[in-house]
C-alpha cells in the first residue's frame, strides 16, 4: 500500500511542471494600471468576477466601462489541467444589460489552444445607434460551453 501512495506521489509531482511550464509560453496582457475614475473608482480585484464551475476556472475583469471606445474590453483568464481552451469566446460570449439591450462578442483576442489562455474579449459599445451603457445599472456578460453550460459575471453600474 505504501509502494503505491509512494508512486502515486511521484507521479503527481512530475506532472506539476508540465503544468507549470505551459504557464511561461502564453502572452500575458497587463492589465491597466491608471487609476478609474468616478463613479467606478475600484481596484481591478473590485471589479473582477470568478467563476469556477466544472475544470475551468474563468476570471473576468472590464478594462475600459467608465471611458468606452468603440469596443467594451474585458480581460478573460481561462485555467485547467484537464480541458483544452481552444475554443473561440467571441462565438460564445454576449453582454446584456438590464436595460433589455443585448450584444454578441465581436473578437477575442487571445492564443488558442492550451490549459492557460488570457486575452482580451471585446463587444460593441453601441446597438441600434444607442450606448449600451447608457441609462444601463446593470451589465451581465455570459459565458456559454467553457466545461459548464454558462458562467455569468455581473457588474452593478453605480452610475
Amino acid at each position: 500500500m505504501k509502494t503505491i501512495l509512494l508512486s502515486i506521489s511521484i507521479l503527481f509531482i512530475l506532472t506539476l511542471p508540465a503544468c507549470g511550464s505551459a504557464v511561461t509560453t502564453q502572452p500575458v496582457v497587463p492589465l491597466p494600471t491608471e487609476t478609474v475614475p468616478a463613479p467606478m473608482q475600484a481596484t481591478t480585484e473590485e471589479i473582477t468576477r470568478a467563476d469556477q464551475q466544472g475544470a475551468v476556472i474563468v476570471e473576468v475583469t472590464p478594462l475600459n466601462l467608465d471611458q468606452p471606445g468603440q469596443t467594451l474590453d474585458f480581460q478573460v483568464s481561462m485555467n485547467t489541467h484537464s480541458v483544452d481552451l481552444s475554443m473561440d469566446l467571441a462565438t460564445l460570449a454576449t453582454l446584456a444589460t438590464d436595460a433589455g439591450l443585448q450584444v454578441q462578442a465581436i473578437s477575442w483576442d487571445s492564443p488558442l489552444g492550451g490549459h492557460h489562455v488570457s486575452g482580451i474579449l471585446s463587444f460593441p459599445a453601441t446597438t441600434e445607434g444607442k450606448s449600451l451603457l447608457e441609462g444601463t445599472s446593470e451589465l451581465t456578460l455570459t459565458i456559454r460551453s467553457v466545461d459548464a453550460e454558462a458562467r455569468i459575471f455581473i457588474w452593478s453600474m453605480n452610475r
